[in-house]
């Protein structure tokens, strides 16, 4: 499956890190990742000078080792995240 790069896609991705409780933030700074996690907290910082595909890439590399509890997910989250884990993204 291709994953469609755009705001809604950005969204859902977000929509899927909250539901555990994951807060993503979008900040200025010296990294050349995507995103990344602060130090055991449940904080996603993302590069907001990246483009928009940059961002979901960041986001979705970042869903696949993440230990998100699907327990907490609705249906539509949970096959979403199913989908994230089979997709490989092209860069």
């Amino acid at each position: 499956m291709s994953l469609t790069y755009s705001q809604y896609t950005l969204d859902k991705l977000e929509g899927l890190l909250k539901t555990p409780g994951y807060k993503v933030r979008y900040e200025k700074g010296n990294f050349k990742t995507g995103a990344c996690i602060l130090e055991n907290s449940k904080v996603i910082v993302v590069n907001k000078f990246s483009n928009l595909e940059n961002k979901i890439i960041a986001l979705v590399e970042l869903v696949k080792v993440l230990n998100i509890d699907e327990n907490l997910l609705d249906d539509k989250q949970k096959q979403f995240l199913y989908t994230l884990k089979q997709t490989t993204l092209q860069f």
